[in-house]
């Protein structure tokens, strides 16, 4: 739903200069319970989503709010110390890409406890820092299903925003996918489909490359890695997707 006009709040009088960074996560957070609903909170469940620490504001909100508050690295940082399910979101759409570090994205990927929280924050913000291709390997190592999501989630993101990485790159990105297909646990399961399919329509040498990984995990004899196989073959070997990579003309996707 589209964000609501609101008569101007704390966070929209004061700047940066004006006002510190806890009176600015106080002034985000009276925001967000402003914008919540109970609707929205009832529907998280539906979605798998833990609503213990949450509040109920559409991600529309949420985003629109992070519009309204500019970058800012150190105010994400805080953010993120609340625990509040929505202003982690927020974080998405206030950190500095260039100015996460490595730690950073580590510590995050420890507290991660949801789909929604993962996709997210590797959607519009880890994709986007320098540090994103170090991250998949030893990610999709991890124990937590949560945390080896991102891994995916990363992965997949990347393939669809990321305009200079070689294909080289995303071959090795097929051989963290093969490994990791026999984990059966349903975000892990779903975050390794989405990144096969994500590299596969890349370009026609890329889903050339997927199409056999996703073929030899349709023939295995266990659930997890046949259902990634034959869910991604229908797709990336859809007369569709096997016409637009052909065309001479088709232009490589743009970072949103």
């Amino acid at each position: 739903m589209p964000p609501r006009k609101k008569r101007p709040t704390d966070h929209q009088s004061q700047s940066p200069a004006n006002s510190s960074i806890g009176d600015r996560v106080a002034s985000a957070l009276a925001w967000l319970r402003e914008h919540a609903t109970v609707h929205t909170l009832e529907g998280m469940a539906r979605y798998g989503i833990p609503s213990d620490n949450a509040l109920g504001v559409a991600v529309s909100d949420i985003k629109a709010l992070g519009k309204q508050l500019g970058r800012s690295h150190e105010l994400a940082a805080a953010l993120w110390e609340t625990g509040v399910y929505e202003a982690r979101m927020l974080t998405s759409f206030v950190d500095e890409p260039e100015r996460v570090t490595s730690a950073q994205m580590d510590r995050w990927c420890r507290d991660f406890d949801s789909w929604a929280i993962v996709d997210t924050l590797c959607f519009h913000l880890f994709d986007r820092t320098p540090l994103a291709w170090s991250k998949i390997e030893p990610w999709s190592e991890k124990r937590d299903e949560f945390g080896k999501r991102a891994a995916f989630a990363l992965l997949a993101c990347l393939a669809l925003h990321d305009k200079q990485t070689d294909d080289d790159t995303y071959l090795d990105g097929l051989r963290l996918i093969e490994l990791a297909a026999g984990d059966e646990r349903n975000f892990v399961k779903k975050g390794v489909n989405w990144a096969l399919r994500a590299v596969g329509e890349r370009n026609a040498a890329l889903n050339a490359a997927a199409v056999k990984v996703a073929g030899r995990l349709a023939e295995s004899q266990d659930a997890a890695p046949r259902w990634i196989g034959k869910d991604a073959l229908r797709q990336l070997a859809s007369p569709a997707v096997q016409k637009r990579l052909s065309s001479p003309k088709r232009s490589g996707r743009s970072r949103s």
